[in-house]
């Protein structure tokens, strides 16, 4: 094999290997594209979710002039062990991931229970995190987060979603606007594009141990976001109706210097469904290496 190829780092999502790598009790799958250089962006996805459900137009945008590396978080996906029981545990566990690639410095963009995760980790390992992004999330002790698939509303999507025989997301995540419908199926039809090493879906299992995790951050006392140090970008859709868009103002106003930016007409998946706007507003609040 040429040498120069062999070294050449994948650069779209579609043609990213999974790569594995142990640290501490986890054997973690990941995915690692993008130019080798400056400070990498790390994905943390959300509840129930594997690497598959990351939008791949948002991580080919990103990789195109920055390191870019998605886990799967332990439990889930090609990464083993057992879900851990507490966000805490969950951000321990990722702190070894990145200190065991060698990652001194990152900037960490947490959609969701992602979110969650990020939002500890920057706590508890500030000169870890260089810049944050929290993306349709909330704080703990967040109102409505302890019910994370307890609302009516939400039952009847999974339900109206199994009988449609499609994605949950495409009632979870978009409105049922015409606009939203669209933006769903566009969605839908980026994660299918992937088509090598696809991940297994979570199982039923580790999916209810996320469900009892994200109760517990819901029902934990409100942590002091004001020692959250790194420069953050708060983003939301202005109708989430899985962690409610009102607790994105609530982290806004107690992360100093934070920006927020509430995505009109658009649910949980506001981020996708607004994804060209998102896309810019990250890489504003990424820009260079300082």
């Amino acid at each position: 094999m040429d040498e120069k190829f062999a070294l050449q780092r994948p650069t779209t999502w579609a043609s990213t290997p999974n790569r594995r790598i142990v640290a501490g009790q986890h054997m973690f799958v990941y995915r690692d594209l993008g130019p080798d250089r400056g400070v990498p962006l790390v994905l943390l996805t959300h509840l129930g979710a594997t690497l598959d459900e990351w939008d791949p137009r948002f991580v080919d945008a990103m990789a195109t002039d920055r390191r870019v590396i998605a886990v799967d978080l332990p439990g889930v996906g090609g990464s083993t062990g057992q879900v851990p029981a507490t966000v805490a545990e969950m951000a321990d566990s990722v702190e070894g991931f990145v200190t065991t690639l060698g990652l001194t410095q990152f900037d960490l963009l947490g959609f969701s229970l992602g979110g969650f995760i990020a939002q500890q980790v920057a706590l508890e390992a500030p000169g870890l995190v260089r810049r944050l992004v929290l993306a349709g999330t909330g704080p703990a002790g967040g109102a409505g987060i302890d019910h994370p698939t307890g609302g009516t509303y939400i039952y009847w999507d999974m339900v109206r979603a199994s009988l449609a025989r499609t994605d949950a997301k495409e009632f979870l995540f978009f409105p049922r606007t015409r606009a939203g419908k669209a933006a769903a199926r566009a969605y839908l039809a980026r994660l299918r594009e992937r088509i090598m090493d696809r991940d297994e879906p979570i199982s039923l299992s580790s999916f209810h141990r996320q469900i009892s995790v994200i109760g517990a951050w819901g029902r934990a006392a409100p942590q002091d976001l004001s020692r959250i140090s790194a420069p953050t970008l708060i983003a939301n859709g202005d109708h989430d109706r899985m962690v409610p868009t009102a607790l994105s103002r609530d982290m806004h106003a107690r992360i100093p210097g934070s920006a927020l930016i509430i995505f009109p007409d658009s649910g949980h998946g506001g981020v996708f469904q607004h994804g060209d706007e998102f896309i810019a507003a990250l890489r504003s609040h990424l820009g260079t290496d300082d």
